[in-house]
């Protein structure tokens, strides 16, 4: 959880820079419907934003589940392993030394399967995480390049306690409720 209100830092220092450079390339419009009309700079709190994003909050649950999911399948295969060496162990003096070697090296290589599983399993939750944070990242990068044009911004900062890049903005430059209203608004209007 924690890297991943690092990474929700990085991009919005990220989109700082692709904010400053979109409105370099068309030029601001002027509104007076905000409390930080009229101001180059505003900023967003990282931390309120991803605790109340809707598509933040679906992703972190998808993720749960996948993991859950995952580990609970781990668990029983790492259990149906540990019958099966028990019930070896316990039948081993009834078998001849070729059975014992050719179960010991069944067993073996069932074990070092499930390691291997388990390795896998790890990286597919690993991938799948990096691409919904992408997803993620797209998401709020397109949605603040808009904003940005739509209210004349120049840059948008974020603020995070857990990665503090900013250590002072004045209130009047939080526009963080409007980014998250509008956010919200655009992900139930995907009807998802």
């Amino acid at each position: 959880m924690r890297s991943f209100i690092i990474t929700i830092s990085i991009i919005f220092i990220s989109l700082a820079a692709v904010a400053q450079n979109q409105s370099a390339v068309a030029p601001p419009i002027k509104t007076e419907d905000t409390k930080a009309a009229g101001q180059a700079i505003v900023f967003v709190n990282s931390d309120s934003l991803v605790n109340n994003y809707e598509y933040y909050k679906a992703i972190k649950i998808k993720l749960q589940n996948l993991s859950q999911s995952a580990q609970t399948e781990l668990a029983a295969k790492g259990a149906a392993f540990q019958r099966e060496v028990a019930a070896y162990q316990k039948s081993a003096s009834a078998l001849t030394p070729m059975q014992k070697t050719t179960t010991e090296k069944r067993l073996a290589k069932k074990q070092q399967d499930l390691q291997v599983l388990g390795e896998n399993t790890q990286k597919q939750l690993q991938d799948e995480s990096a691409d919904q944070n992408a997803k993620l990242y797209d998401r709020i990068a397109q949605y603040l390049k808009g904003y940005s044009k739509l209210k004349g911004y120049k840059m948008v900062l974020t603020y995070s306690k857990a990665n503090p890049s900013m250590l002072y903005g004045d209130d009047s430059l939080d526009v963080t409720k409007e980014v998250l209203a509008g956010l919200n608004d655009e992900y139930k209007k995907e009807g998802k």
